[in-house]
């Protein structure tokens, strides 16, 4: 796994919160560009902790993709000063799907107007298929693969000498216990304001063709002492939001036990840890150790991906089916752990209708949020030798996204990606618990008829209102919960026809347990009335966990 940035932002006004200090005179910049200010990038500060003697001279700036692109050119030049006769000074960039076509602007830019500076890259998006990257040709140099060891040499390299030949240069992978922990590279400020990320351990042993961690050998530890003494020092200096990037948590048991032991024993009213499990391997001894946590704290992020067997042999996605039903069943009926799933639509070979069946099951099981994704060719992923065999097409811009396949056509995925996005509106956001359970369980007509419902199922029930709010709304941004609100009222009431005064008693328990303060349409006179302002929540970063452990009355 690439250690850049894995996800690293700044306020676009850079005074509302201080970044890491300025040196007096710095050489080296580490930048990345990303979608929210939130999350606190890992590999950014990997980076800093080992630049060893250049330390004192490198300096650590992130930005937001919606920055200007000269903006950010603006704030780096002004970081760097002027440069010095015969002084080398160098930026490293983080490259992923999302910022790469804003990374290239800025370099770009930047290599216009200081065209001395050396643009070092890095990052899964140019570790891969480089020749044919148009931000590539602009570089002076790029590292594929991990960065730690490699970047802090090629800077080296680049002020001391003697300078390096080769533009392309494959990361070198040392042992992880020659690799300083980023850990204390944390501000204050992130702590106080975003979700931080870390990691136990580096790798996967599975080989799920769509995932860049398919090409990794191995899962592999860091020191569980080490690792451990640097999580109780980011607890003593206030973190309480810890986000595990590890692609296997659950690998292996006694280190799992051992790191939930550590928060179990830290139990506080705002701590919140988030993990990626594999959904079919929950061993007893596991089991005992989740099931002691209380409500909040807890939240797993289980990739399902497919129910079809076919599917995932064919994407040599080896998963237990059975035994990951049970588990998540588990989880659901006797852990407090908030669980995430996902499922990924546009797998070779895998229909609208095949999906559907996995949704229904998945969605049976109950899980409080089903994130639906839509297939990508990342860069070097296996995937792409289905291309060909399924008639495959993908976007050749990021992020890569696929438009048809030969099971389903392009109208189709345009419809599923409209779907999608409702789903995160009116599901994930747990604010219509009632009546999304009302939605998905009332027989869904059949387009053009009143009088012929299709099968009953949570999905086609969920497709036909999707189709309905964008013939009537032509929106898949901007609406409101107001506006969704009054949209549920006006489907359920003339499409399935159901009773006015039920669905008003539905989503007005609804809207008043989501706190919201506006006034829909469809529940004017209903609303009680609410003198004093709402308590914001002591745990923002977990909001939306918070608004799906209201259980409905």
């Amino acid at each position: 796994m690439p250690l850049w940035p894995v996800a690293a932002q700044e306020f676009d006004n850079a005074a509302m919160l201080p970044t890491h200090p300025l040196p007096e005179h710095p050489s080296i910049i580490l930048a990345t560009l990303n979608a929210k200010y939130i999350h606190a990038s890992l590999g950014l500060r990997y980076l800093l902790a080992n630049m060893g003697d250049l330390k004192p001279q490198t300096l650590l700036r992130e930005f937001t993709i919606a920055r200007p692109p000269q903006a950010v050119v603006d704030e780096l030049l002004v970081a760097l000063g002027e440069c010095r006769e015969g002084a080398v000074q160098v930026i490293g960039f983080g490259v992923y799907i999302w910022n790469v076509t804003q990374t290239c602007e800025v370099v770009r830019l930047l290599k216009e107007q200081r065209p001395a500076v050396k643009v070092v890259l890095g990052g899964p998006e140019v570790s891969h298929e480089v020749d044919e990257q148009a931000i590539v040709q602009l570089a002076d140099h790029v590292i594929t693969g991990w960065g730690d060891v490699s970047f802090p040499k090629l800077c080296r390299a680049l002020l001391i000498g003697p300078r390096p030949l080769m533009k392309v240069m494959a990361g070198e992978q040392p042992p992880l216990d020659q690799i300083a922990l980023p850990y204390a590279e944390y501000t204050d400020a992130d702590l106080a304001h975003r979700l931080l990320y870390v990691e136990a351990s580096r790798g996967c042993p599975f080989k799920c063709e769509f995932c860049l961690s398919s090409l990794d050998k191995t899962a592999i530890a860091f020191d569980l002492e080490a690792f451990l003494a640097q999580m109780q020092s980011l607890f003593d200096r206030g973190a309480r939001n810890f986000k595990f990037v590890d692609r296997t948590f659950n690998l292996k048991i006694d280190a799992s036990v051992r790191i939930l032991q550590f928060f179990l024993d830290r139990l506080s009213p705002d701590l919140f840890v988030h993990f990626e499990v594999i959904p079919d391997h929950l061993p007893e001894r596991l089991k005992a150790m989740i099931a002691q946590f209380p409500p909040g704290v807890l939240q797993f992020e289980v990739g399902i991906q497919s129910f079809n067997v076919e599917v995932q042999q064919r994407i040599s996605r080896k998963q237990d089916n059975a035994k990951t039903e049970a588990n998540l069943a588990w989880l659901v009926n006797e852990s407090n752990a908030h669980l995430h799933t996902d499922l990924i639509f546009g797998l070779p070979g895998e229909s609208m209708a095949s999906f559907a069946l996995g949704f229904d099951r998945l969605h049976a099981l109950k899980p409080h949020e089903i994130q639906l994704g839509i297939l990508k060719r990342l860069r070097g992923t296996p995937i792409a030798r289905h291309t060909e065999p399924f008639q495959m097409v993908f976007d050749p811009a990021p992020p890569y996204t696929v438009l048809q396949t030969g099971a389903v056509d392009a109208v189709t995925l345009q419809r599923f990606t409209r779907l999608a996005r409702y789903w995160e509106l009116v599901a994930n956001s747990g604010r219509f618990k009632r009546t999304l359970d009302l939605l998905l369980h009332t027989p869904a007509p059949q387009a053009g008829s009143q009088d012929a419902p299709v099968e009953a199922s949570p999905f086609n029930a969920f497709l036909s209102f999707s189709d309905w709010l964008w013939q009537t709304t032509g929106k898949t941004s901007g609406l409101s919960p107001e506006m969704l609100v009054d949209a549920l009222f006006d489907y359920l009431c003339t499409q399935p026809g159901l009773s006015a005064a039920a669905v008003q008693q539905t989503l007005l328990a609804d809207y008043v347990a989501s706190g919201a303060r506006a006034n829909p349409t469809a529940l004017k006179g209903l609303l009680p009335r609410r003198l004093a302002p709402l308590t914001p929540s002591h745990r923002s970063l977990a909001a939306r966990q918070e608004m799906h452990l209201q259980a409905p009355s």
